[in-house]
């Protein structure tokens, strides 16, 4: 039996534009009226989870920035985090400088980019949704080493945006023989995501069924991207969208349709709802 129900957003249970489709919704509560934890587990910070998710009644376990921080709603508290130390985050994006690309980092639950960053960023993204998302969720400060020099605390995610699709490819490979302590991931085509080897989806998972006293064996992962991979992996049932990366695909338990044709609902309906 399912006990609980974990998965991304972005490629998985948001289409294309970035809206839930409604035979998700209605899996979601189907799922959660027989007593199913429903827990989305992005790269997002909780305030960039859409609304119409957050607001129903049963939601009270997030995994956020990648795994590095699990938020109780219930409870308005984080039940575990795992962080990159400032200093850390400040050398990884003096290298970011030589590469010539944009970048962030989400610091205590907001997202915080250098303001001449942030200005040129619209033109850059060409993801209409992601845009919208780094100019809501976003603060500029003149300039971001100094910034997190400056407060000094932990980092919950890093991130840096290319338009030189070549370069992002070569970085996949030489980052993590540069950065052995970091952990890479993505969740988009133009994307690379940074997080302490701790933070990650699956493990954050793993906190959560120990919290709730739930084997892994009784969970669900769905996923596109491969910062959801462990999750797939260590959950029960691992699921991947028709969309996902190769990875993905070949450690999957089981692929269901596209983020665009609800192959979400499908997945719940077939193992957990039937």
């Amino acid at each position: 039996m399912i006990k609980i129900l974990a998965f991304d957003l972005d490629g998985t249970l948001l289409d294309d534009s970035k809206q839930i489709p409604q035979d998700n919704i209605d899996a979601i509560k189907r799922a959660a009226a027989r007593g199913v934890q429903i827990v989305p587990a992005t790269g997002r910070i909780y305030k960039g989870i859409p609304d119409e998710l957050k607001s129903l009644p049963f939601m009270r376990w997030f995994i956020t920035a990648n795994g590095s921080y699990l938020y109780d709603a219930a409870e308005d508290h984080a039940a575990a985090r795992a962080e990159i130390p400032a200093e850390e985050a400040v050398a990884f994006f003096e290298y970011a400088d030589t590469l010539g690309v944009l970048y962030d980092c989400y610091q205590d639950n907001w997202g915080y980019m250098t303001a001449d960053m942030l200005k040129v960023a619209p033109g850059i993204i060409p993801d209409p949704g992601v845009r919208k998302l780094i100019i809501d969720l976003r603060a500029p400060v003149p300039e971001l080493k100094a910034y997190l020099r400056e407060k000094g605390t932990g980092v919950q995610k890093l991130q840096l945006y290319f338009s030189d699709m070549q370069l992002r490819a070569r970085m996949l490979e030489e980052l993590p023989e540069r950065f052995p302590h970091l952990a890479f991931s993505t969740s988009m085509p133009f994307n690379i995501e940074v997080n302490a080897p701790a933070a990650t989806k699956g493990q954050c998972l793993m906190s959560l069924c120990r919290i709730l006293d739930v084997e892994a064996k009784d969970s669900m992962a769905l996923g596109d991207g491969t910062n959801d991979l462990d999750m797939l992996e260590l959950a029960g049932v691992g699921v991947a969208m028709a969309n996902a990366a190769p990875a993905l695909l070949e450690a999957a338990d089981y692929v269901t349709l596209s983020n665009n044709e609800a192959g979400f609902a499908r997945a719940v309906e077939r193992f957990v709802l039937n």
